[in-house]
């Protein structure tokens, strides 16, 4: 498998509240976590980098090979985990106080792709030169949408669009979305946090990651994309490959 993760300040904000990585292990099973944070003057980065680094850690101390329920468990478990670990350290410092994140995590191997979500981060597939999102937004707007209240036109433009529904760090018990897919070589997946998706329209990512170039550039790209139209928020793009090609951005 090949991966790239990058994250951008973006055009407007003064720092950086986005965090991303993707780690591999021994048996070329990959974890990739993308998190946007949220709160007050630099506790976004906070909140979103300590989510992070408790999957992260977990990751580390995980030797067994993943089947899809094992991967659902363990997601679930690390990211109420990583949950746990937010609201106690906002808890020991009042400066910190109301931050939280969003999440999205996926184990990946090569047979399924095992993803853990809160909040409006999103993964998609792609397959067959056609991008489909599988994730679906904890956000006010798209229960709107969900329930007939708004048409998907109107959501583009509503004032409460970045009202959350869910993220980590901000109630004792959260409910995090976890399932699992299959995939096959040569399919790609996308994790990106909104700063990328509120600028970007889904039919001109599919047309960057139908583009030619590699991992890199297409992440480079979409990031260049959503600065050109705005970069209001930061910028967050990893993407995995399922191939059986490998180079120096996949080095474990």
């Amino acid at each position: 498998m090949q991966a790239i993760a990058l994250t951008d300040q973006g055009q407007v904000r003064a720092y950086n509240e986005d965090s991303t990585t993707f780690l591999c292990n021994h048996l070329d099973e990959y974890l990739v976590i993308v998190a946007d944070g949220m709160g007050g003057h630099q506790a976004g980065d906070v909140a979103s980098a300590l989510a992070v680094e408790s999957l992260e850690i977990s990751w580390k101390d995980e030797k067994a090979c993943f089947r899809p329920g094992r991967a659902e468990a363990w997601l679930l478990h690390t990211i109420r985990k990583a949950n746990e670990t937010i609201l106690a350290f906002s808890k020991e410092k009042p400066e910190y106080a109301g931050m939280g994140t969003t999440l999205v995590a996926a184990i990946c191997t090569n047979e399924f792709i095992t993803i853990g979500h809160v909040g409006d981060s999103r993964a998609y597939l792609f397959g067959d030169r056609v991008l489909n999102q599988k994730t679906s937004d904890h956000s006010l707007v798209n229960e709107l949408v969900k329930s007939g209240q708004l048409s998907a036109e109107e959501a583009e433009d509503h004032p409460r669009k970045n009202v959350l529904l869910r993220a980590l760090g901000t109630d004792d018990d959260v409910k995090v979305d976890v399932h699992t897919f299959e995939w096959d070589e040569h399919e790609a997946a996308l994790f990106c946090s909104d700063g990328l998706t509120n600028k970007v329209s889904d039919n001109d990512l599919e047309k960057v990651m139908n583009s030619e170039g590699s991992l890199k550039e297409k992440a480079t790209e979409l990031i260049r994309l959503a600065n050109e139209a705005g970069g209001e928020d930061n910028i967050t793009v990893a993407i995995i490959e399922n191939s059986s090609a490998s180079g120096s951005e996949t080095s474990c």
